[in-house]
């Protein structure tokens, strides 16, 4: 397969993760019903492109990603979405705040390098001749998760503390209680079925791509 063919499927690629994204933002298909909570799977396609086309265009998935949580926080808002837009204002005031930017798009954009490094890594440490070890690709499929749960809620722990717990009505001392139990608990679950998922669909794209460049 030449360089212009190549070129053309990464673009294909790119477009489809692309779609992907903007259906599972603005649709129910983003997220997995659970018992106890809704699991955010919105992350995997930004994920899977990182792995199958590098961290730049992983990158500019894990932005598209952002954006459409800056979207969706500003037409459809709720009570903490002032960390995620700075057109909702903070608690107790009457605008928001640019900071807001820092944690919806810094860690979505990591979300499609992180993985990308990780698996590039544990390739190496396996040894594994051919792409799409399943072992590397499940946990790079964790390692994004917890790219985003953990720089998003450290994030809104470091710049909106206060802010965060007045939207709350609790105790400014309580929030890192908050953000610890949501890591711990939605954080670890979305990690499970990130690993699940970027393993078994990643699998299958890798193989699907060796073939078409034979």
């Amino acid at each position: 397969m030449n360089n212009a063919t190549v070129r053309y499927r990464d673009f294909v690629l790119l477009g489809l993760f692309a779609a992907i994204i903007l259906i599972m933002a603005f649709t129910p298909l983003g997220f997995i019903p659970l018992p106890f909570i809704k699991m955010t799977i919105i992350h995997i396609p930004v994920i899977l492109g990182a792995l199958l086309l590098g961290p730049k265009k992983g990158a500019a998935l894990g932005f598209l990603f952002g954006l459409t949580s800056l979207l969706s926080n500003t037409m459809t808002p709720a009570i903490t979405s002032f960390t995620f837009t700075p057109f909702y204002p903070l608690p107790g005031t009457d605008q928001g705040t640019w900071l807001s930017l820092i944690v919806c798009f810094l860690p979505r954009i990591l979300v499609g390098v992180v993985p990308y490094y990780v698996y590039i890594g544990l390739q190496k440490l396996f040894r594994a001749k051919k792409e799409g070890n399943l072992g590397a690709l499940a946990v790079a499929g964790v390692a994004g998760a917890m790219t985003n749960t953990i720089g998003v809620m450290g994030l809104i722990f470091l710049l909106f503390r206060d802010a965060y717990a007045a939207a709350k009505a609790v105790e400014p001392g309580a929030v890192l209680g908050i953000i610890l139990g949501i890591v711990g608990f939605n954080g670890v679950i979305e990690a499970i079925g990130a690993g699940i998922l970027v393993g078994a669909v990643g699998k299958v794209l890798f193989r699907f791509r060796e073939k078409s460049t034979r």
